[in-house]
């Protein structure tokens, strides 16, 4: 093979080494005799070959880790955490790629680090605080995270896009406990709301039954009333009756006994047809009868005496 032909193929090959290719969502430090140079940017760029070296490839896309860790409150109760940390370079700038770059020594490093450091400021802020107070803290434990990391990653050449807690839990035996807590609340709370269901219900039948029993003697009361206006007015009207019989009786030139006679017949009759099988015992000698007219014939004299006396 002859001398140019060497030359050229190698020639070819430094060529081709001249040229390289970065993939879209990383850039690429370049350095030369191990002291950076420059940053290549997505896509093709030119480089010297054997002089300026490719030292790292670094990633600008969001990058996410799931982290699982335990701390200890004031009350000296365990709280196991489920994390997720979503974090990116901060900038596309000389200064931020150097940084990411040379400030630690490979990924393993900054993983460590970063890990370490989200674990030691949410133990520091849960250190502060009772069990009680934990399951309600979620929002402020990320936002005491992002205050203490965003400067020191920021130094590191990335910044904390988010940062979740998917979980907090405590130690087995905290949460039968805490269960036994609420499951009692949640009993007393049922118990306290029967009893006062139970209250109304008595208060109400109570009232109800009052109310019913002044409706009835108010019933009672006004009928008792009439029944009294009734029986007075009955007694009235027979007492009239009887003056104005007795009255026609004299006009007639007759005895007046003969209407109390007629009376008693009456009394006899009405009390067969409506005795309804009841027995009624009746002194049905001479000497009763007699007796009952004259009792009559004194009701009858009396109420006629009454009258004139209401006419005077």
């Amino acid at each position: 093979m002859s001398p140019g032909i060497i030359v050229v193929i190698i020639l070819i090959v430094l060529l081709a080494f001249c040229f390289v290719t970065v993939q879209q969502g990383t850039v690429a430090v370049i350095t030369v005799f191990g002291k950076f140079r420059r940053i290549l940017r997505p896509g093709l760029s030119f480089r010297i070959p054997l002089i300026e070296k490719i030292f790292r490839r670094i990633s600008i896309q969001n990058r996410s880790i799931e982290l699982k860790f335990q701390a200890i409150t004031m009350d000296q109760a365990n709280v196991n955490f489920s994390a997720m940390l979503l974090y990116a370079v901060f900038g596309q700038e000389d200064e931020t790629i150097k940084n990411v770059a040379f400030k630690f020594m490979d990924e393993r490093s900054l993983m460590q680090a970063l890990v370490r450091s989200v674990e030691g400021s949410i133990r520091a802020f849960v250190a502060t605080k009772k069990q009680a107070e934990i399951l309600s803290l979620r929002g402020e434990i990320i936002l005491h995270v992002k205050d203490q990391l965003d400067k020191i990653l920021e130094e590191w050449g990335y910044h904390l896009i988010d940062l979740q807690i998917n979980d907090i839990a405590f130690d087995e035996v905290i949460m039968r406990s805490m269960a036994q807590v609420v499951s009692s609340n949640n009993l007393k709370a049922a118990a306290e709301n029967e009893g006062q269901a139970l209250l109304i219900t008595k208060t109400k039948a109570a009232e109800a039954d009052g109310n019913a029993i002044k409706i009835q003697a108010e019933a009672e009361r006004q009928a008792a009333q009439l029944r009294g206006q009734g029986v007075a007015l009955f007694r009235e009207e027979v007492a009239h009756g009887m003056a104005k019989a007795a009255k026609e009786m004299e006009q007639a030139n007759l005895d007046a006994s003969f209407i109390l006679y007629s009376m008693w017949t009456d009394a006899i009759k009405h009390f067969a047809e409506n005795g309804k099988g009841n027995t009624i015992f009746l002194d049905g000698s001479n000497d009763g009868m007699q007796r009952t007219m004259k009792e009559l014939m004194s009701v009858a004299q009396n109420s006629r005496i009454s009258s004139q006396g209401k006419q005077q």
